[in-house]
């Protein structure tokens, strides 16, 4: 079985190269972030015609997650369950209430596609806002999940746990994602019983998943891991490997992001 996320940024704009990587990657579950897409607009036919059902939460313009299984879908849960997004809303702006999760069960397996808050700038709202969100994604998990029972989160967690998760952590200093009440934010995940799983398979550096479109840094090596699939140790025993798929991320009109997944048996 594999399990893959991908900020895939916009859906939209990018369904020709889902649909491509679908083909050559075959994942049994994709969760998909940053759609930016209603869920009126999501394309359920051509999910469906690549023999997967789509369960989308949008809101439109900004932000949206999505989870494609061709092992079925069951127990679909959105916005950790607080109520209808705001329609409109800018990025960032009230994140308890945007469309930045989703989870189902598929194959046996409960599945979380999230696009955590960006955060945008230490001391601003937007920075509590993201702690916030993520002290508000540990408790769902204590009030609807169990450790010892096969879970998945993934997506665009818009944190990087380490210094060896960014090309060089001097230019990183004073900003997001690298500070530490993020990173002890998703440290709270894995103390919860959730397992880095790329980090089991890969300790070496250089290992990004994001790379800015600006100033060729794709092709420098200037990346960040920010997305990941943390796993309950029931799920990493089946776990036979985990990979970035950097190809994704070359050629014509490419995500700013590249797909992660992992396999299991």
């Amino acid at each position: 079985m594999r399990i893959a996320t991908w900020n895939v940024n916009s859906l939209k704009a990018r369904l020709e190269r889902v649909e491509g990587w679908l083909a050559q990657a075959s994942p049994d579950v994709l969760l998909m972030q940053e759609t930016k897409l209603s869920d009126d607009a999501a394309p359920t036919m051509p999910f469906r015609m690549a023999g997967y059902e789509l369960v989308h939460h949008g809101e439109g313009r900004w932000n949206g997650v999505a989870i494609a299984s061709r092992v079925g879908v069951e127990d679909v849960v959105t916005n950790f369950g607080l109520g209808p997004v705001r329609p409109g809303a800018a990025a960032d702006d009230e994140p308890a209430h945007e469309a930045r999760m989703v989870a189902a069960t598929c194959g046996g397996i409960r599945v979380v596609s999230i696009y955590a808050p960006n955060g945008r700038a230490l001391a601003t709202p937007f920075y509590a806002a993201k702690l916030d969100w993520f002290a508000r994604l540990r408790r769902w998990l204590e009030a609807s999940a169990e450790p010892d029972r096969p879970l998945v989160v993934g997506g665009d967690f818009n944190v990087a746990p380490a210094d060896v998760d960014v090309y060089d952590p001097a230019d990183f200093v004073g900003t997001t994602h690298t500070s530490a009440p993020e990173r002890a934010a998703f440290q709270a995940l894995l103390d919860w019983g959730l397992v880095d799983a790329y980090r089991i398979h890969h300790p070496e550096p250089g290992r990004y998943t994001w790379w800015d479109y600006r100033a060729g840094n794709f092709h420098k090596g200037l990346g960040m891991r920010i997305d990941h699939l943390l796993a309950t140790r029931q799920v990493m025993e089946r776990c036979l490997a985990a990979e970035i798929d950097r190809d994704a991320r070359k050629g014509k009109l490419p995500s700013d992001h590249a797909p992660l997944y992992i396999d299991l048996r």
